[in-house]
């Protein structure tokens, strides 16, 4: 059924004037739909979205307007249904619950009903970590997705106070579970990898600015359906670096160590569109697109510094009884000296991510994806950041561990 929010998105893209049976059309409903289109466009006008003169109707120039096709356009790249988040009582709930330091039962005054339909709702779109389910306790992740639907329903944009929680304990309980699990139901769980496999792709390239929503990355990977709108140049990148995580997917699983060898093959597929540079160190100078503060590598030291970092890797792959926090704790080091050492002319963070997921995927801790709602921290943390963010990156990736095992576990059991 067509909603007020519907109606919105199709005037705003229009940019020009445009009559109620145009938007009836379309939206693809049937005529008889015409009256409630008409209703909607009327609201649309008395809340200053919209602007309706003689000729028909226009989307409002103002910062409201905008705000909420801002919201409605990240929706729809991400593959989330804007007209449940769009909701006056949810934003309200998330307003309180930043309030606190994580929700619970007890610190949450709602409707048992009401409350699980809230946190359905952000954990199908990976915008809340649920930390345990009896007893609750859950924590909505902070991105400018959350921030704006926050702004929009006239609530203040929160002060996230930076307090670092210590998710070992739930992580080790749910490695325990996993495994036990995964034993149990293999084949099942290789139907998990695939689907994450997907997400990881969107959300990876996403962070390197590729345009290609989650829906037709699904289009593309799952279906092999390409939509005529896009340039050859993100499909192929798409294509190459979903196969370039199978490479490493396989490769974490026969525990093949990580090589400089094995890192220039990742590097090799995952860029195969731009041949002139893959799996090559580079021999140019190169910055951070927007953030000039990150300090990257003299190429004429790349090699040294290469050959450094993996003397290291090898001393730690020796270390077969290392403890989770010591196995995260050298994955958030490798993952940053790899990307402050930048040694391609591009594709170093998604390379970077690559690494990372296959140190972790070696020793058996499952990270298939980084959830939508933790992606912001994630770029802000890595190549985002003015200095080196060691520590908050390993709280992080903690978030993003545990992330991916309630998840496994979750659909393994």
């Amino acid at each position: 059924m067509v909603t007020k929010y519907d109606v919105f998105e199709a005037v705003y893209k229009n940019k020009s004037l445009i009559k109620p049976i145009w938007v009836v059309r379309k939206l693809n409903k049937d005529e008889k739909e015409y009256h409630i289109i008409h209703k909607y466009l009327r609201e649309l006008v008395q809340e200053r979205l919209l602007i309706k003169k003689k000729e028909g109707f226009q989307a409002e120039t103002n910062k409201k307007a905008e705000l909420l096709y801002l919201l409605i356009y990240h929706c729809l790249r991400n593959g989330i249904n804007y007209n449940l988040l769009l909701n006056r009582n949810l934003a309200s709930f998330i307003s309180r619950a930043f309030q606190k330091d994580e929700i619970d039962s007890r610190n949450i005054n709602i409707n048992s009903r009401t409350l699980k339909n809230y946190l359905e709702i952000l954990d199908r779109d990976g915008l809340i970590l649920m930390i345990s389910e009896k007893p609750l306790r859950a924590k909505i992740f902070h991105n400018a997705l959350i921030n704006n639907l926050l702004i929009y329903f006239g609530y203040k944009s929160p002060i996230m106070i930076e307090k670092f929680s210590n998710f070992f304990p739930e992580i080790k309980k749910e490695l325990k579970i996993y495994r036990r699990l995964k034993r149990k139901n293999e084949l099942q769980y290789q139907r998990i990898v695939s689907d994450f496999e997907l997400s990881f792709t969107y959300h990876s390239l996403a962070l390197e600015g590729n345009p290609i929503t989650l829906p037709d990355t699904l289009k593309i990977l799952q279906d092999k359906i390409i939509p005529s709108n896009l340039r050859s140049k993100d499909v192929d990148e798409i294509k190459n670096y979903r196969e370039a995580i199978l490479q490493m997917v396989k490769d974490s699983n026969e525990k093949k160590p990580l090589s400089l060898p094995l890192v220039l093959n990742y590097h090799v597929i995952a860029m195969k569109h731009e041949p002139d540079i893959a799996g090559k160190i580079r021999t140019i100078p190169v910055h951070i697109k927007g953030n000039p503060y990150f300090k990257v590598t003299r190429h004429s030291m790349i090699k040294e510094e290469l050959d450094k970092l993996f003397e290291k890797n090898n001393e730690f792959i020796k270390k077969k009884k290392a403890s989770i926090e010591e196995i995260l704790k050298f994955a958030v080091y490798f993952h940053n000296e790899f990307q402050h050492i930048h040694p391609f002319e591009d594709g170093n963070s998604r390379t970077t991510r690559l690494i990372t997921f296959h140190l972790l995927q070696s020793r058996d801790i499952p990270i298939l994806d980084i959830p939508l709602g933790l992606l912001d921290e994630y770029l802000y943390y890595t190549k985002g950041s003015r200095k080196r963010e060691d520590k908050k990156l390993y709280q992080n990736l903690q978030r993003i561990i545990l992330y991916n095992l309630k998840k496994v576990n979750k659909r393994l059991s």
